[in-house]
């Protein structure tokens, strides 16, 4: 009987050995392509160091360090102020702002950026409204400002990437105790006192981590970034790789813009190394919103629909008008079709490896919590910090390696050449959404399982199940919705990531987003408006399941 129960753990040992190798394994593929791009990076370039340094990389850097620093005051200003709109007071009409202001995540930034080029054209239906109003004939004699500038990429971007500080600074506000502000009351600080004084302080860290998301984004775009005229990092990398053909410099540029993403994660936990914050329990009560009717009201719900209507409404509005025109001239185009199962295929596929490693590395680091698996947790969801182009290039060394190597053994043993047999065929695009969204995928399963006590995996480990055992007859059935939650963030992600997908897609092989930017980058607005609105559509399946999720927590 003893030897029975020794066998017995010792089996349920060496399985949760092997959940620990398979994580390590995972975190390993992430680690890869990051280390292939510092080798290829100390190769060298020869003659281009010095022209970049002399030339180009000091315009860009400056253009990227500016862009950075102006989307960050934007979606700061921005996500803190609807923040505390929708929470500390109560307006007709405050309901749907809080669903509505997450309606920007859905559109990626390119097409925002696709979208305005068109709207805010100088002979456009926009421009030409307001100069017949003002009583112009010329756009010689009245335009606005171009939006081909430094601003009107930071103004882009910021009313698109503002909910990434809303979300978290508006969870802070709500779970603030209002002990808090009625003790700053009866010391006779203003409710705008209260705001700056107590309210925004204690939101510091939720702020912190929303504008580093949002820089972390901005620097993965290099469409919209493209489309406005604006020569950041990113832009270098792209056009150093498919332009000048050289993979060594754009994988030295590819470094100094990891870095710069690095900076930015130790920057925003150096800036709240010493905040911390705890509410008893007991005694907590919620903010109770102040109510403002009238006028007032009126002034406080369009100052919430805003940001909505630059980062969303007009750009959908748009995107149907012209959608709708282009149906009715020409009809559907076949190549839509083609387009679509590209796009839903590649995403499919890429969604169902992400969730898969995603379950592996999630479980073992339940199942066997230590430094090992600890340390392939991070390894394994660094991925999504690093830019698409940055993931892209790495992804493009290691497997062109080995491409070269099973060309060459099939040439030595059986006189055959294969080609590009990974490259071609698509499975470096998912390799780069793998690898790039695993974060997601991971942190979605984890946070699930988290929530299912130990008691049930102790009870399923007595009654003679094995790790793998458990997982499927215990916490896969207790954590569907947080897997399901995690495949469709994945899904949409993979269909809106343009960067990886222009560098890496296999020749002849179109999706959405490579439609939408190579119509752009030709001015054909019309022929992209159909892909760019399905791109939209698909983003709005996140922003629904958010704001469910947001209603049931409330």
């Amino acid at each position: 009987m003893t030897s029975h129960i020794a066998a017995i753990g010792w089996r349920k040992k060496r399985s949760g050995l092997r959940w620990l190798v398979c994580a390590g394994i995972v975190a390993t593929f992430v680690g890869l392509p990051l280390a292939g791009l510092f080798l290829q990076a100390i190769q060298g370039s020869p003659g281009l160091w010095a022209h970049l340094i002399s030339t180009i990389l000091p315009a860009h850097l400056v253009d990227t360090l500016i862009l950075l620093c102006g989307v960050g005051v934007v979606t700061t200003v921005v996500g803190t102020t609807t923040a505390w709109l929708v929470t500390a007071y109560a307006f007709p009409g405050r309901r749907i702002l809080e669903w509505a202001l997450l309606l920007p995540l859905a559109v990626p930034t390119y097409i925002v950026a696709y979208a305005y080029l068109d709207i805010l054209h100088p002979i456009g239906s926009v421009q030409g409204a307001i100069r017949w109003w003002l009583g112009y004939s010329s756009p010689r004699q009245f335009r606005l400002p171009d939006v081909r500038s430094m601003t009107g990429c930071i103004l882009l971007l910021g009313f698109v990437l503002y909910p990434y500080v809303y979300i978290p600074t508006r969870a802070m506000f709500v779970t603030q105790s209002a002990n808090l502000i009625d003790a700053a009351r009866t010391l006779g600080i203003s409710r705008h006192g209260i705001f700056w004084n107590v309210a925004l302080p204690l939101a510091r860290p939720a702020v912190a981590v929303g504008v580093s998301l949002a820089l972390m984004e901005t620097l993965n775009d290099v469409g919209a970034a493209e489309f406005l005229g604006v020569r950041t990092l990113t832009v270098s990398i792209y056009t150093t790789w498919i332009t000048r053909s050289d993979l060594p410099g754009a994988s030295q540029i590819a470094l100094l813009l990891l870095l710069i993403v690095v900076g930015l994660v130790a920057l925003e936990r150096w800036a709240r190394r010493r905040q911390r914050y705890s509410a008893d329990a007991r005694r907590h009560r919620s903010l109770k919103p102040h109510c403002i009717t009238g006028i007032k009201g009126m002034i406080l719900f369009m100052l919430g629909f805003t940001p909505i209507l630059i980062g969303f409404a007009a750009p959908a509005l748009y995107l149907v008008t012209e959608a709708l025109k282009r149906v009715r001239f020409a009809g559907l185009s076949p190549r839509l079709q083609h387009e679509a199962v590209n796009t839903i295929s590649l995403a499919a596929i890429a969604t169902l490896v992400t969730i898969l490693l995603g379950v592996v590395i999630a479980y073992t680091n339940r199942l066997r919590p230590g430094a090992v698996s600890s340390w392939s947790y991070r390894l394994a969801t660094m991925g999504y910090a690093a830019p698409g182009t940055v993931v892209a290039i790495g992804v493009l060394i290691v497997l062109a390696s080995v491409d070269r190597f099973i060309d060459r053994t099939a040439l030595e043993w059986f006189g055959l050449s294969t080609g590009l047999l990974i490259m071609g065929s698509g499975a470096a695009l998912i390799y780069a959404y793998a690898m790039r969204f695993l974060a997601i995928s991971a942190g979605g399963i984890d946070a699930g399982l988290s929530r299912i006590s130990l008691s049930l995996d102790h009870a399923s480990r007595t009654l003679g199940q094995s790790p793998a055992g458990t997982f499927r007859h215990v916490h896969l059935p207790l954590s569907k919705a947080a897997i399901t939650a995690a495949g469709l963030l994945v899904f949409v992600d993979c269909v809106k990531e343009l960067p990886a997908t222009l560098l890496l897609r296999p020749l002849n092989v179109e999706t959405f987003a490579t439609h939408l930017y190579g119509e752009a980058a030709r001015g054909t607005y019309e022929e992209a408006s159909i892909a760019a609105l399905a791109i939209l559509l698909i983003g709005m399946a996140p922003v629904i399941l958010l704001s469910r999720i947001g209603r049931e927590t409330r």
